[in-house]
C-alpha cells in the first residue's frame, strides 16, 4: 500500500489522483471515476468531488493507496 500524505483535513478524490500521480489531468480523473475505475474503501466510487480523508483507501489500476496526515 502506497501511502499519501496530505496537509489539509481532506482532499477530494478527483485531486487525489492527480496528486498521487495516478493521472495527469482532471478530466482524465473525471472520467475514471465516473466509469467506474476508482475504489474507496473497497467500494466504487463515481463521485469525483468524494472527500477522502486520513485513513480512507484508493485503488486504481490495481494499485493500493491510504491517506495520511502529514
Amino acid at each position: 500500500m502506497i501511502e499519501i500524505a496530505i496537509t489539509t483535513e481532506f482532499i477530494k478524490l478527483d485531486q487525489f489522483l492527480k496528486f498521487a500521480g495516478c493521472v495527469y489531468t482532471g478530466g482524465d480523473a473525471k472520467g475514471f471515476i465516473q466509469d467506474g475505475y476508482v475504489k474507496v474503501n473497497g467500494e466504487v466510487c463515481t463521485m469525483r468531488g468524494k472527500k477522502l480523508v486520513p485513513g480512507d483507501t484508493v485503488n486504481f489500476n490495481e494499485e493500493d493507496f491510504i491517506v495520511v496526515r502529514e
